[in-house]
């Protein structure tokens, strides 16, 4: 799995209602929510994202309450992967449920700047930063992890190797 794109840069803490605010989770359409993404901590950020761009933060991306509506909104915002220092677990779960790539960088995270033109190889592992030409390293996802990424989440998966 390759991704290019813009570089969104936030702090520690982002917490799953300032992804996507509760006053929003009356609908469960990606779309919709894709709407609202960020809103709190950046109103600006849905005008600014373009699909395949990357999202970057600190500590603890995601902490907050288990809504799967999170992950959701910021994949179809048009969010290509998510890298941070670290996530909530709850967070990370219900990322990769929904098929929303997520990385532990924290090197790839102090080296990245809000707005640097970011490619990732999460097969090898690999976060370029092409504005400044440091290349960073983070886990490669397991198997089992880049098959439900790639099929678009547990259930697709699931549906798949049942069918």
């Amino acid at each position: 799995m390759k991704f290019h794109g813009a570089a969104h840069k936030y702090g520690r803490d982002v917490d799953t209602d300032v992804i996507i605010p509760a006053r929003y989770l009356n609908t469960s359409i990606p779309e919709e929510l894709a709407k609202h993404c960020m809103e709190d901590l950046d109103a600006e950020f849905v005008n600014n994202v373009e699909f395949g761009d990357i999202l970057v933060a600190d500590e603890n991306f995601g902490c907050g309450s288990s809504r799967e509506h999170a992950p959701i909104s910021i994949k179809a915002a048009g969010v290509s992967v998510v890298i941070a220092k670290s996530f909530a677990r709850i967070f990370y779960r219900n990322a990769i449920n929904t098929g929303l790539p997520i990385m532990e960088a924290p090197d790839a995270v102090d080296g990245i700047s809000n707005g640097d033109d970011i490619e990732v190889d999460a097969d090898a592992g690999i976060i370029l930063n092409r504005t400044t030409g440091v290349t960073f390293r983070a886990q490669p996802f397991p198997p089992f992890i880049k098959d439900i990424i790639e099929t678009g989440g547990l259930i697709e998966s699931v549906k798949r190797r049942v069918s």
